[in-house]
């Protein structure tokens, strides 16, 4: 009989990390995949994570979490994994050829944000530096009283630089196409806080003296931050084509105890619809995981 564990947790970023700790205290026997892209690891420091008074790195928190993880006996496989499909028992995980059986899988792969028209090299230049942000609700707080651009149209574009203008009143909507996608009443919110809006296309942006500049066909503008509101990319197709249900923009729909519609398969962090915060993930994979404990208890004592 092939060997078959009690959960394959997918994704290695702070949510699957937190589980991973939570289930091999729990003395389950996990897998834990990572694929390598967790949007954590892009994060320059973070300020906002409780414990942390100097900030820190993301790179370096995930580095702690998997020390955590790894001395109560977890494991990280770097793989990637194609397929979930159910079984009468569980689960088969298919990963780069290779097929695994688990009787729950926690699926935490996050999202992958959308990024503005530059060269990969100088993006990643910008968001080191903190010329490029993505999270205004994670360092919000490190423009305050700067000049802020927000590359983004539409209601979504609209209240994130809106957002934004509680931490400073220097603030300039760039449409990222042609022109605006902006309603009247849009229009009429963005006046009323001050907040000018522009025509696009926004593109180059280059990083100037330590600065980051943007040109549009107005001419050239100039930044100490700018923040791409161009949506993200929810990583939820490998728990929708295994018939987990999910809303119209791809986020995983759970109960209070991080269940999906599909028995067996649970879901945490970013991928689920909520707050996409560091804090916000771990607490869910923390449900999540005494979540999988107690159904695998109830499902031994039915065997028993």
């Amino acid at each position: 009989m092939d060997v078959q564990d009690d959960c394959i947790i997918i994704g290695a970023g702070p949510a699957g990390l937190t589980a991973a700790i939570y289930l091999a205290r729990f003395h389950l026997s996990i897998r834990l995949f990572d694929c390598g892209s967790s949007r954590a690891a892009l994060i320059p420091r973070t300020h906002n994570h409780a414990g942390y008074p100097g900030g820190i790195k993301g790179t370096d928190l995930l580095a702690l979490m998997l020390e955590q993880a790894e001395s109560f006996g977890a494991r990280r496989e770097m793989a990637e994994v194609t397929a979930i499909m159910p079984i009468d028992d569980g689960f088969e995980v298919q990963v780069e050829g290779a097929t695994f059986r688990a009787r729950s899988v926690l699926l935490a792969t996050g999202v992958v944000n959308n990024r503005p028209d530059m060269p990969c090299e100088e993006h990643d230049d910008a968001l080191a530096s903190g010329l490029l942000r993505y999270c205004p609700i994670c360092d919000g707080y490190e423009v305050t009283d700067k000049r802020v651009g927000v590359i983004g149209t539409g209601d979504h574009g609209m209240r994130e630089a809106l957002f934004l203008r509680g931490f400073t009143s220097d603030i300039t909507l760039i449409a990222p196409g042609a022109a605006h996608d902006l309603d009247a009443a849009c229009r009429a919110k963005l006046d009323a806080a001050g907040i000018a809006h522009v025509d696009g296309p926004c593109r180059p942006i280059q990083i100037r003296d330590g600065r980051i500049v943007v040109t549009t066909p107005s001419g050239e503008l100039d930044f100490a931050s700018i923040y791409p509101a161009l949506g993200s990319k929810i990583r939820s197709g490998l728990a929708v084509a295994a018939g987990a249900r999910a809303s119209e923009d791809g986020c995983l729909e759970v109960d209070a105890h991080q269940r999906t519609t599909v028995p067996g398969l649970f879901a945490a962090g970013d991928v689920v619809k909520g707050l996409d915060q560091i804090s916000n993930a771990m607490g869910q994979a923390g449900v999540a995981a005494t979540s999988i404990r107690n159904l695998l208890d109830e499902q031994q004592s039915i065997r028993r």
